[in-house]
């Protein structure tokens, strides 16, 4: 039977409620110094923010190697109610030292089916996706050999995989590689950022592929497409794809996160949501909220 695999255990789908299907709890990067996710406390409140709004789940994308803390994730869950989906893959290159890199070659896909189905490190916490990045507008050959190790994974849990478009580029080459190439069956296959990179016509390309399609991240200062996000949403719904459709907050830096006078994982609901409604109607955005991150993250596992 289908299950999404949380933090605290495999749980069915309909008990993920509102779901934030791409955020972060924890994350960092020597590309965001001083910027840390690191501090369990702060995510405590943010969490507890989420669910003060409404929300019920949270999908954390952070992968391999950039302070996951997947051993703090349970007791975060059980306190705030909230259930929360943990990540193994690997991000963009630039986030690791070469030394990182180095260990995980000839083993990356063992890593990665290790933590989906015995655990991250020693803490016992299972994860649930699979998060890779493509580059911009291209696939560099990182990128290829980390989804290469995310395909094989796939085929060995059926886990999902969540990929990183930088500036929301280069879906079709993923589509390509993953569901072409690697085979892997597209709705397994989620594409994260599309709101950065808001044209509609390769939107409904990657949505006729059969991928689902990520609008995550709003409300970013030096990404000044958040007011064409709804409309390439409605196109993508007056298409028939409104099933395809997730959404996410991605919170990343401290200064982001709402107990810090940021937008952070409250926004979804608190305008987000109301913005979308008016184009797809209450109904058609619980539906994105709900029943999509409750197919797109459930899986008939081994």
């Amino acid at each position: 039977m289908s299950a999404v695999r949380t933090v605290l255990g495999d749980v069915r789908p309909d008990l993920l409620g509102v779901c934030d299907a791409h955020d972060h709890l924890f994350f960092r990067s020597p590309r965001l110094p001083g910027q840390e996710l690191g501090r369990a406390s702060a995510a405590r409140a943010e969490l507890a923010a989420f669910v003060a709004h409404g929300g019920g789940s949270v999908v954390q994308w952070t992968p391999y190697g950039l302070g996951r803390r997947a051993a703090d994730l349970p007791a975060l869950s059980r306190e705030t109610g909230a259930l929360v989906v943990a990540a193994t893959g690997l991000h963009q290159a630039v986030h690791y030292d070469d030394g990182t890199l180095a260990g995980l070659r000839g083993r990356l896909a063992e890593v990665f089916v290790a933590e989906l189905t015995e655990g991250i490190g020693t803490s016992g916490v299972r994860a649930g996706l699979i998060k890779v990045a493509g580059g911009f507008h291209a696939l560099d050959a990182h990128a290829r050999w980390t989804m290469r190790a995310a395909a094989e994974a796939h085929h060995a849990t059926g886990a999902p995989i969540a990929v990183h478009l930088e500036l929301g580029t280069g879906a079709l080459d993923v589509v390509d590689l993953l569901c072409g190439e690697l085979g892997v069956a597209p709705p397994r296959v989620i594409l994260g950022h599309l709101n950065r990179s808001p044209d509609v016509v390769v939107h409904l390309q990657a949505a006729a592929a059969g991928c689902y399609l990520g609008f995550d991240g709003p409300s970013r200062a030096h990404h000044g497409t958040d007011w064409r996000m709804p409309g390439a949403v409605r196109a993508l719904a007056d298409a028939g794809y409104a099933d395809r459709l997730l959404l996410g907050g991605d919170t990343t830096t401290a200064g982001a996160r709402s107990v810090n006078g940021g937008p952070g994982m409250p926004y979804l609901l608190r305008r987000v949501r109301p913005r979308l409604a008016v184009e797809l109607g209450e109904e058609g955005v619980d539906r994105v909220l709900t029943h999509n991150p409750a197919r797109a993250f459930a899986v008939d596992w081994p």
